[in-house]
């Protein structure tokens, strides 16, 4: 994909440059076709294959977490304690380890991963432009929906057959009561200092 798309950006240069300094060749209507091709459709679809590229890249790990206000996130997914969810998750690879932080975040409404990716863009501005924010005081904006968790879990056997998700099944599936209720611990990293981190093997 990236091959291709550098591919075309360099074609796109050639044959600008051919254009630019020898404009004669456009008096046929084959040249003039190569001129249009190679002035507007290819640098069009330059800028489609360039969007979509980066697009997939703001969805893995490595990408979230290179920001440094969002590096203890990235490190509290080590921490080595059953009890913190994204950190078994992540460990256990129960959501993809390269798309760790957008499989738990993504808001997976008709629009969410879009909206999402539009509030990164912020955080990004943030990083290169402005202040970042402190890492503690960052928070999902309209809180962590259950539709987050329920995306992978509603269905799942193992959800679905616990007592205590069947007894409030209606009140978890209509976000009146939240997952975090009782599957609290997350990132905390207010007090990564004080935590056991899992060295994966290499």
């Amino acid at each position: 994909m990236i091959g291709l798309l550098i591919a075309q950006i360099i074609l796109s240069i050639v044959l600008a440059c051919i254009f630019l300094f020898r404009p004669s060749v456009t008096v046929t209507a084959g040249w003039k076709i190569v001129a249009f091709i190679g002035l507007f459709a290819l640098p069009a679809l330059c800028i489609v294959g360039g969007m979509n590229a980066h697009v997939q890249r703001s969805e893995q790990t490595s990408f979230c977490i290179s920001c440094h206000v969002m590096g203890p996130y990235g490190r509290s997914l080590y921490i080595d304690d059953a009890k913190f969810i994204p950190a078994q998750h992540f460990q256990n690879h129960r959501v993809p380890a390269d798309m760790a932080c957008i499989s738990c975040h993504a808001d997976y409404s008709l629009y969410g991963t879009l909206f999402d990716k539009l509030r990164g863009l912020k955080r990004i501005y943030f990083q290169y432009v402005s202040t970042p924010p402190d890492p503690g005081s960052i928070r999902i904006p309209g809180g962590f929906k259950n539709g987050q968790c329920l995306h992978c879990h509603l269905g799942a056997r193992s959800f679905q057959e616990n007592p205590v998700h069947s007894a409030v099944m209606d009140t978890l599936t209509s976000n009146q009561l939240s997952c975090l209720t009782c599957h609290d611990m997350v990132h905390d990293i207010a007090n990564l200092s004080h935590d056991k981190f899992w060295s994966p093997a290499q």
